[in-house]
C-alpha cells in the first residue's frame, strides 16, 4: 500500500469520528508530505508509530530503508526504533517474528538515507547512508561496519526517494558516502526512459536468489583501512594468535587480519579442523556446532584486540574460514565458509567477500598463499566458493601498493514501500 493511501485511511477514521469532511485535506496529504504530518499519524494509529519506509532485497540480503529526515535528529534515539522495527529483542525464539527481520543477520539490518552535505556535494557526492546491523536474541544495535548487499540499493533507493535527481542516458552512477566506514561506494545500474531505475534486465544472477535481474556494479573506492586506517591493521599479511583451550593448554593459530570495506579475520579451515570437529560444525552437527562456534569467537575476539577494535562489538570483525577448492571445482580460486553475528552464513557477506578479494592480492596473506597455488594470483577477477554458490569479486592496487578499489556485480529488487510500525 502506497504512503499516501495508508494516510488517507488514518485520516478518514479521524474525520469521520469527528464529523469533518475530509477531502482538502486528502489533497494536502501526499506520501511527499507526509514527513510534516508525523505526529499525526502517530496519534491517529491503534498500533502506535508508524513511519514510512521501503523494503529492498539487494544481492543476498534484505533490508528496511529509512530517509533520515523521518527519525529523531539525534541518532541516540534511533535505536529504540529500529529493535520494534525488526522485532527485537527475541531471545527465546531468535526468530523476529514480531517485526520485519528474518532471524539471521542478512534479514535484520537498516540503511538511513539522506542527502550529502553541500560539503559532500561539492566533491561530487550524490548521497549520505548510515548501516545498521540490529541484533536478533539481544537488544544490540551496531554501527561499526557496512553493508556490501544493501550498499548495491542505496543509488536506486536515492532515485526513487528524489535524493538524487533522475539521470539522463541509458545507466547511472550514483556515488554515496557511508558514515560507517568513512568510504565512497559507487553503484552503476540501468535507466529506464524516465531516468529512474530499471531492474529487470535479464542481465545477471546472484548465488543463492533465482532467477536474473538488472547488474548492478558495486565500485568500493579506496576501501582499505575502512575501520582500523590501515590494510593491514597488525602490521604483517599472517598475525600468530595464542588462543586457549578447554583443557588448559593453548594453541596457535595463523590469520590474516585483513582491513578492505570492512575488518575481517581469515584464518585456515585445514589449521582449525587439525583440533576441532569443522567439518561437523559446517554440516551443522552438534556438539560440533557449539563447540566451534564458542572457539571461533575467542579466536575473532583475540584478532579484535590485535586490530585495535572492541572485542565485544559482535558485527566487527567478521571472521571467516578458507580452504582450498577441491580439484574438480573448476574456475574456483578459494572457497569461504564465513560467519556474520556468530552465526555460519549461508552465502557470504559481501564486504567480507571483497576484503578476501583483496586479502588474495597482499602477499603472505593466507588467501594469497591459498590463490598463488592455485595458480591463478594474477587473475583480474578472484572467484570465491561460498555455501550458496560462487561470487566474482576484483581488487586494484595502486602503484604504491595501496588498494584502489573493490568490485561486484549485484541485483536487487523493490520489495515493498509504505509504512512499518515500532
Amino acid at each position: 500500500m502506497e504512503v499516501g493511501m495508508v494516510a488517507e485511511k488514518y485520516l478518514q477514521l479521524k474525520d469521520t469520528r469527528s464529523g469533518i469532511k475530509n477531502s482538502k485535506r486528502m489533497e494536502a496529504l501526499s506520501a511527499a508530505s507526509l514527513q510534516s504530518h508525523l505526529p499525526y499519524m502517530l496519534y491517529l494509529s491503534s498500533t502506535p508509530n508508524p513511519i514510512p519506509a521501503t523494503f529492498l532485497r539487494g544481492g543476498t540480503s534484505k533490508g528496511i530503508f529509512l530517509n533520515r529526515s523521518v527519525l529523531p535528529a539525534q541518532q541516540t534515539q534511533w535505536d529504540r526504533i529500529f529493535l520494534g522495527i525488526m522485532g527485537s529483542p527475541d531471545p527465546e525464539h531468535g526468530r523476529q517474528l514480531n517485526g520485519m527481520g528474518g532471524g539471521v543477520s542478512s534479514l535484520s539490518k537498516i540503511c538511513v538515507v539522506s542527502e550529502p552535505t553541500a560539503e559532500q556535494k561539492a566533491e561530487g557526492i550524490d548521497v549520505e547512508y548510515t548501516f545498521v546491523q540490529v541484533g536478533i536474541r539481544d537488544t544490540s544495535i551496531d554501527y561499526s561496519g557496512n553493508c556490501g548487499n544493501l550498499s548495491s540499493m542505496i543509488g536506486v533507493y536515492a532515485l526513487d526517494e528524489g535524493i538524487c535527481a533522475p539521470r539522463d542516458g541509458t545507466h547511472a552512477t550514483i556515488r554515496s558516502f557511508n558514515t560507517n566506514t568513512q568510504k565512497i561506494i559507487d553503484t552503476t545500474f540501468p535507466l529506464a526512459e524516465d531516468g529512474m531505475p530499471k531492474l529487470d534486465l535479464p542481465e545477471a544472477s546472484v548465488a543463492g536468489v533465482p532467477g536474473k535481474a538488472s547488474q548492478i556494479i558495486l565500485d568500493f573506492v579506496n576501501p582499505g583501512g575502512a575501520r582500523t586506517g590501515k590494510l593491514l591493521p597488525s602490521g604483517s599479511p599472517v598475525t600468530l594468535l595464542e588462543i586457549p583451550l578447554a583443557d588448559g593448554s593453548t594453541r596457535t593459530v595463523h590469520a590474516s587480519l585483513v582491513d578492505a570495506t570492512n575488518p575481517t579475520v581469515f584464518i585456515s579451515h585445514a589449521e582449525l579442523n587439525e583440533f576441532l570437529p569443522v567439518e561437523d560444525y559446517i554440516k551443522g552437527k552438534q556438539p560440533a556446532v557449539e563447540e566451534v562456534t564458542r572457539m571461533l569467537e575467542v579466536i575473532r575476539q583475540q584478532a579484535a584486540g590485535e586490530m585495535g577494535l572492541d572485542p565485544s562489538a559482535q558485527a566487527q570483525p567478521k571472521i571467516a574460514l578458507l580452504s582450498a577448492p577441491d580439484v574438480e571445482d573448476d574456475g574456483v580460486d578459494i572457497v569461504i565458509h564465513a560467519l556474520s553475528m556468530g552465526v555460519l552464513h549461508k552465502a557470504i557477506p559481501m564486504t567480507v567477500g571483497l576484503c578476501l578479494g583483496v586479502a588474495s592480492k597482499v602477499e603472505g596473506t593466507l588467501a594469497w598463499d591459498i590463490v598463488q597455488r592455485n595458480q591463478r594470483v594474477t587473475k583480474d577477477l578472484i572467484s570465491i566458493r561460498h555455501p550458496g554458490g560462487v561470487v566474482d569479486v576484483g581488487a586494484e592496487f595502486a602503484e604504491g601498493g595501496s588498494v584502489k578499489s573493490a568490485k561486484v556485480v549485484r541485483t536487487g529488487r523493490r520489495l515493498m514501500k509504505g509504512v512499518v510500525w515500532w
